[in-house]
């Protein structure tokens, strides 16, 4: 134990961040070990492999991964092509985990992280003792591993937040649960298509999934007589409800608002602001009925969509001494940078091991769970994270707390999005505040002056 770099630092999750943190980690002399619960890398990533990034193949590269790669022959892919996520996850993702070679274990889910021999309560000589990491397999096997340091990315897709406006789920959620999802439909695949075709659907969410379902929905109208969506919002409609349009430095993203808003005006889908869900009750007809928490009631619906966020799930990490805000369930000293209730989407600025510190030394969340339940990550923010935490581990701390990447300025708060090509004639959506509350009303963006904002 004496000889700390013969010890791994373990890395959980071998998705975009977390492989990205391997290739750091090596590229400073630190051998890390990837345990990733699913059965090849970018487990999370291959769940909506349906859906294009709205950034480019050059932007969701980690150079320190590019430069591991290069050796092996791999050849980069056009940098200016957005990707889908199966794309992502097999001409990036998997060649990178297949470099790392045995340095990756797959069916090996971390069940718990804690200091060897102390518990979160004991004091003495906790900062000399290594981590000790629970391990199950595939097959029912445990393994304890012991490690230097833990970098946790292993994101928040298994975490869906549930309807509720109160974060809690609405009642009677779990009894329709065969008719509700909490992902983006993939609506090529036949017997996802059959699903919603000809049906009326609610889409819950206001981020740029929600925007990926609506106008998914609304092409599938074309060609379905009867499709139909819902778009449930808590807030009101504003100047930013669409994202930054044209405006926007990643142009797919602005695209992707764009197209939401095209569904709305083509009447393919009706805005309802306001609404809180509280409940989905059974109609008469076998429906669903959305109910706000101030009684009101939406008309039934077939389907419902579910894209309210993710949350990151802290239970294997609760014997270590995490320093999370209260609201967020991010590091604290990243938690006022992130805020959505103060930031607007272009205001977060890159950061490192300085704001991913915690009371526990040497252990960090990075990559969307570092956010906690804030929207606004970018894969790029993810990098620089791991390239300044790979920098402190081995003892270079100027490199660690020098900035090295450049934001480009957001109009949706996070997720990922489907397009074709940015729209050319599209009017942009203006700036405005992230959220404002309104009373509940069905708005038709075509048929008149969007209303109930609060911005």
């Amino acid at each position: 134990m004496s000889e700390s770099r013969a010890v791994p630092t373990v890395v959980v999750g071998a998705g975009p961040v977390g492989l990205a943190a391997a290739a750091h980690l090596v590229g400073r002399g630190l051998e890390p070990l990837v345990l990733e619960a699913g059965p090849r890398a970018g487990a999370a990533v291959r769940e909506w492999a349906h859906v294009r990034l709205f950034s480019t193949r050059a932007e969701v590269v980690d150079p320190a991964a590019e430069k591991l790669l290069a050796p092996s022959g791999w050849s980069a892919p056009d940098g200016s092509v957005y990707p889908t996520g199966g794309d992502w996850a097999e001409l990036y993702l998997q060649p990178l985990a297949d470099v790392l070679g045995e340095r990756v274990r797959y069916g090996a889910r971390v069940v718990g992280v804690s200091r060897v021999g102390r518990d979160r309560v004991v004091d003495a000589g906790r900062e000399e003792q290594p981590f000790s990491v629970l391990v199950r397999y595939g097959d029912g096997a445990e393994e304890r591993i012991v490690a230097r340091a833990v970098i946790d990315a292993s994101g928040t897709w298994a975490t869906p937040a549930p309807i509720g406006g109160d974060g809690l789920p609405a009642l009677g959620e779990s009894a329709a649960g065969d008719r509700i999802s909490y992902r983006v439909p993939d609506l090529k695949d036949p017997a996802v298509r059959a699903r919603y075709a000809g049906r009326r659907t609610a889409v819950i969410g206001s981020g740029a999934s929600a925007f990926t379902a609506l106008s998914s929905l609304a092409d599938l109208a074309k060609d379905a007589p009867g499709t139909h969506a819902v778009w449930v919002l808590r807030r009101g409609i504003g100047g930013d409800t669409f994202g930054g349009g044209e405006a926007d430095q990643l142009p797919a993203r602005g695209a992707l608002g764009l197209r939401a808003k095209a569904a709305v005006d083509g009447g393919y889908a009706d805005a309802v602001t306001g609404f809180r869900t509280s409940a989905v009750d059974p109609g008469e007809d076998g429906r669903l009925v959305l109910v706000a928490d101030d009684g009101r009631r939406l008309e039934p619906v077939d389907e419902v969509v579910v894209l309210t966020g993710l949350r990151p799930d802290l239970s294997f990490v609760s014997e270590l001494r995490l320093g999370l805000d209260e609201r967020l369930q991010a590091p604290t000293a990243l938690a006022p940078l992130i805020d959505p209730n103060v930031h607007s989407c272009g205001t977060v600025p890159p950061h490192g091991v300085v704001e991913l510190s915690h009371p526990e030394q040497d252990v960090y969340l990075v990559g969307m769970k570092s956010y906690g339940r804030a929207p606004t990550f970018l894969a790029m923010t993810g990098y620089e994270q791991v390239r300044s935490i790979a920098a402190a581990l081995a003892g270079d701390r100027e490199a660690a707390e020098r900035v090295e990447l450049t934001l480009p300025e957001t109009g949706v708060c996070g997720g990922a999005g489907v397009f074709e090509e940015p729209a050319q004639d599209a009017e942009p959506a203006a700036g405005g505040c992230c959220a404002a509350p309104s009373g509940a009303q069905v708005v038709r963006l075509g048929a008149g002056p969007a209303s109930g904002g609060g911005c």
